[in-house]
């Protein structure tokens, strides 16, 4: 159990709430691009290169999308088709979310309101956002804070839209590198884990971790 009232409960949305189509899409659009023995090596590089990429000035997810992608594809020595980029961008916006999901939202929501911190663009997030099936008080966007996560600026950018502070929120992520690691360091003594096999645990940074969103709404006596 959480032993917490939380004023808002924040959250990450692509891979926590929306499940992430990215790799398996990359690797099927790839497949005649990326030799078959180099591509788990060029899909980890191209994980980390997105990383790299949204941790200097912002810039718009499609421009971080299409360097990332061309950064790769160079570091192996191999071809970038803009097209390949492009659907990637292009496919974000259709996703839908874990089964689990929307329900456990709208337990969540009967007491708390929600909140989302998205890397994604305005143009983007607002589609994924209506497949959840919940209320959500507010949803915030690097677009809007000029910032990606994991910076900073990204979160004290929803702090200062919602008027608090780091230790009146629960965060709930899928990211431990993006979200949770960034929170400790700011202050959110209050954290979720949504392990979903993306990235190791790191639990020294104090979260607790669960398996799928449904296991949430217990913790809080729901």
């Amino acid at each position: 159990m959480i032993d917490f009232e939380p004023k808002y409960i924040t959250f990450d949305m692509h891979g926590t709430l929306i499940r992430w189509q990215l790799a398996a899409m990359t690797r099927e659009l790839l497949a005649d691009v990326v030799p078959a023995d180099q591509m788990d090596d060029f899909m980890k590089s191209f994980q980390w290169q997105r990383l790299d990429e949204v941790l200097g000035p912002w810039k718009p997810f499609y421009a971080v999308m299409h360097d990332s992608l061309r950064k790769t594809l160079a570091r192996f020595g191999l071809p970038y088709r803009e097209a390949d980029g492009q659907a990637i961008v292009d496919a974000l916006p259709t996703w839908g979310p874990y089964p689990e999901v929307p329900e456990a939202l709208r337990a969540l929501a009967s007491r708390y309101p929600l909140v989302i911190l998205s890397n994604a663009d305005d143009s983007q997030v607002m589609s994924n956002v209506e497949k959840l099936g919940a209320p959500f008080h507010a949803v915030f966007t690097a677009e809007q804070a000029q910032a990606y996560k994991p910076r900073y600026q990204a979160f004290e950018y929803m702090f200062d839209q919602l008027g608090c502070g780091p230790k009146d929120v629960l965060h709930v992520s899928a990211s431990p590198r993006y979200d949770l690691m960034v929170c400790n360091d700011l202050g959110v003594t209050h954290k979720v884990h949504v392990n979903r096999g993306f990235e190791p645990s790191t639990p020294g940074y104090s979260y607790h971790e669960v398996t799928a969103l449904s296991q949430v709404p217990p913790l809080l006596g729901i």
